[in-house]
């Protein structure tokens, strides 16, 4: 059958891509660290030191998570060929859509897989530390910024990743003006930096009444948590720490005490907040470590080129600096301004459904960020 015969060939130009992704797991190695994980594991006393027991346990995990799936696609790979051939014997119509549901489950994981391999960089597997700032058109811009740290918070729930908001404000209507959260679990950050940058969002504002057209943008800043063992050295005199009254939920003991902390870095304007710790000194102790990992990357960028020559730096929250589009009206699609990764299914990505664009921005950064033609054209 010609349907089958297509799917033998595309399953056929995945055989190569599938070898590469083998080749840059370095499966061996890794099958030789998790036998030693496995070993100190087994260990007496190994839970004396809970934190470093925890590490190896993550560890563990993540290598064994690794190995299997890239055996999953193994076998996959294997089952689709066979089940192709079967169909083509009994020439069986019926087995057409069951197959095809396969190899696109296939290449999906193996675009997910081979995307992981790409993830090198010295904090790609840290924690996460995310912020949505709302920008200029008040209600409006708030409630975008709501959507999006649902969007953020479901994409995490689906990963099995932990959230913690660190600090919220919200909206004077509806919405949120801004929201810092961490997000912790392997490879956050190096996934999640795919989201650094403006986000724009078009539709028919359910807080217009003449039911007209708005465009609305929000920032979304992106840094890793920074281990204790690396230290930014901070001048006191660089920094002015405020503290003020903590707004939003946490019962009679959030809002009757100043606990809550803002610490600006006066030379380079830097701003940062926390207000979810019960304990004043816990949440300057949190908000040191979000300034040090700002001033770290900063530092880094400015070594690799000029500040404001940085692809996907943060610019003006407005016209022209934005990475995506999310257009409901007139007609819906969200479009990546950088890899020029598109879909039209704009409910699953507000649903957290976001993984198909970092697939597509790691892909395109490996490639040396080429400019795509008509990475604007998105209304």
């Amino acid at each position: 059958m010609v349907e089958l015969d297509n799917m033998k060939y595309t399953l056929s130009t995945y055989q190569k891509p599938l070898q590469e992704v083998k080749d840059s797991l370095d499966l061996e190695s890794k099958e030789k660290r998790i036998a030693e994980l496995d070993r100190m594991m087994e260990e007496p006393g190994f839970w004396d030191n809970p934190d470093e027991s925890t590490k190896i346990v993550r560890e563990n995990k993540s290598l064994k998570d690794t190995v299997e799936r890239y055996q999953k696609l193994a076998v996959g790979f294997e089952d689709i060929g066979g089940m192709i051939e079967m169909g083509n014997e009994e020439n069986d119509p019926d087995m057409v859509p069951e197959i095809r549901e396969m190899l696109d489950e296939f290449i999906s994981e193996l675009d997910a897989l081979k995307a992981e391999t790409l993830l090198t960089g010295e904090y790609d597997r840290n924690n996460a530390i995310l912020r949505l700032n709302a920008g200029a058109g008040g209600t409006e811009s708030s409630d975008w910024c709501s959507m999006l740290y649902r969007m953020y918070t479901r994409w995490a729930e689906r990963q099995g990743y932990s959230v913690e908001v660190l600090d919220l404000l919200d909206g004077d209507v509806a919405g949120i003006k801004s929201v810092t959260i961490q997000i912790n679990g392997e490879n956050a950050y190096g996934r999640l930096r795919s989201e650094h940058g403006v986000h724009r969002l078009v539709r028919i504002s359910p807080f217009n009444a003449a039911g007209k057209r708005q465009t609305s943008f929000v920032s979304c800043d992106i840094m890793p948590e920074l281990s204790k063992d690396i230290h930014v050295d901070i001048n006191p005199d660089d920094i002015r720490v405020d503290t003020y009254r903590s707004s939003g939920a946490g019962g009679q003991h959030i809002n009757k005490t100043s606990s809550a902390i803002r610490i600006t870095h006066i030379p380079t304007g830097i701003v940062v907040t926390c207000q979810n710790e019960r304990s004043q000194f816990q949440n300057k102790d949190k908000a040191m470590q979000m300034l040090e990992a700002k001033l770290f990357l900063l530092e880094q960028q400015q070594q690799a080129e000029k500040a404001d020559e940085i692809r996907g730096a943060v610019k003006e929250i407005g016209w022209g600096n934005q990475i995506r589009s999310y257009v409901l009206q007139p007609y819906t699609m969200v479009k990546d301004h950088r890899s020029g990764f598109s879909t039209g299914n704009v409910d699953a990505v507000l649903d957290g459904e976001i993984d198909d664009f970092m697939t597509a921005y790691l892909t395109w950064q490996s490639l040396g960020c080429p400019d795509m033609k008509g990475a604007d054209s998105a209304d």
